[in-house]
């Protein structure tokens, strides 16, 4: 079959706009990585880089779409009927999506979480590393892996769940928590001396962590109503089936968990070996035999 191009109308106005909206497409193609690779070339920041993209990106799709729109809608009247049927049906149609973009223009806006920080949204925990407008992305921490650390699983939430399900923020703001260490030590053992060996330990290691948290924790007075009477570290002692358990509760920074623990309980182990009296405790079981006569 021979195509013949002097076959085609020029002055079609049906080729014409589908000729427009292709050229409006790859235009805005075009225009996106020549800019892109400004912003790469240009800002240095890892964060406000991936930011100024994404921000681009919306910018550059928006653009196509009110040119598009143009193109086919000739009259004012015509644009406003249209968006009206296209607002109406969008409702309808796209409900879940709708709230995603809600909900993306919702964490824009107020930022309860930013990129980089680390949150749990519902069931899922992990660190923020893309914002997208119906698509929040983690680095998933938890779940089979203990004391917060990465799992390696690239996690996407709907922005729609941050209507439905409770957000916790690990590090906006205040980028400490507090952590608990449980030890137990034999009934014989010197329980107030290990009770001071802990606790001494603790403050070795944790005097510039306190500092810095007292520093944050004046700053975020000052927007939340939130006081903490003490940040030093303190221990607990309890009475348990298999000994005498003493607890320190400490504060630590939110990605640090298992490397303070780590620390802490290495030297309380290594002070404890030179303790002649403090022993530590595992479960035990006793067994009682009878030996009964069979005339008995």
């Amino acid at each position: 079959m021979n195509f013949n191009l002097q076959s085609l109308d020029l002055n079609n106005p049906l080729l014409q706009k589908w000729s427009l909206s292709i050229i409006a497409v790859i235009l805005s193609y075009g225009l996106f990585f020549w800019l892109r690779k400004i912003i790469n070339n240009k800002v240095e920041n890892y964060k406000k880089r991936h930011q100024a993209r994404r921000t681009l990106q919306y910018i550059i799709i928006l653009l196509a779409i009110v040119i598009i729109a143009f193109v086919w809608i000739e009259k004012f009247t015509s644009v406003s009927t249209f968006f009206g049927f296209l607002s109406a049906g969008l409702a309808l149609a796209l409900h879940q999506v709708l709230l995603n973009i809600a909900g993306w223009v919702l964490i824009i806006l107020r930022k309860p979480f930013d990129l980089g920080d680390r949150i749990e949204l519902g069931d899922v925990r992990g660190d923020v590393i893309d914002i997208q407008v119906f698509y929040t992305t983690l680095v998933e921490i938890g779940n089979w892996v203990e004391a917060d650390q990465s799992t390696g699983r690239v996690v996407n939430i709907p922005n729609s769940t941050i209507f439905s399900r409770s957000l916790f923020n690990y590090t906006s703001g205040f980028e400490y928590l507090w952590n608990e260490i449980k030890i137990l030590i034999t009934f014989d053992s010197d329980w107030e001396r290990a009770k001071k060996i802990v606790l001494e330990v603790a403050e070795e290691n944790l005097e510039d962590i306190e500092k810095q948290a007292r520093s944050e924790l004046k700053t975020m007075s000052k927007k939340y109503m939130i006081k903490y009477n003490k940040l030093t570290p303190i221990t607990y002692v309890d009475i348990a089936e298999s000994g005498v358990q003493i607890t320190l509760r400490y504060l630590t920074s939110a990605r640090g968990r298992r490397q303070s623990e780590h620390k802490i309980n290495e030297q309380v182990l290594l002070a404890f070996q030179q303790e002649k009296d403090i022993d530590l405790a595992y479960p035990t079981r006793r067994v009682y035999r009878s030996n009964l006569s069979d005339g008995d």
